[in-house]
């Protein structure tokens, strides 16, 4: 249960603290960015039948959680233009790599 919580709270709440603290003038603009880089989980749907297994790692199982797609988001980071949606993706891959440390104990 408490991996539950500090997963959500991670995707939800510390994104608006990235937000805050970093891009203060455009917050709640930059809030709704980040939150919406979540539909990267879209790519769970493509794990049929299997949608979703609680002690599997979704870092390097999910196409969008890949290393290669990992490595996108970190060169994404040097443009202005997608920086901030490279934050939220780069960000939601620790949050879920969490998870991975979380199965082994």
């Amino acid at each position: 249960m408490l991996q539950i919580i500090i997963h959500y709270v991670l995707h939800i709440l510390a994104p608006g603290l990235i937000a805050w603290f970093f891009f203060r003038a455009h917050w709640s603009k930059v809030w709704l960015i980040l939150l919406l880089t979540m539909t990267v989980d879209l790519d769970h749907l493509l794990m049929f039948p299997n949608v979703f297994v609680s002690d599997r790692c979704s870092v390097g199982f999910h196409l969008l959680h890949s290393y290669w797609a990992i490595s996108i988001y970190i060169l994404a980071l040097f443009w202005l233009k997608t920086r901030i949606i490279a934050v939220g993706l780069i960000f939601h891959m620790i949050t879920d790599w969490l998870d991975c440390f979380w199965m082994m104990y």
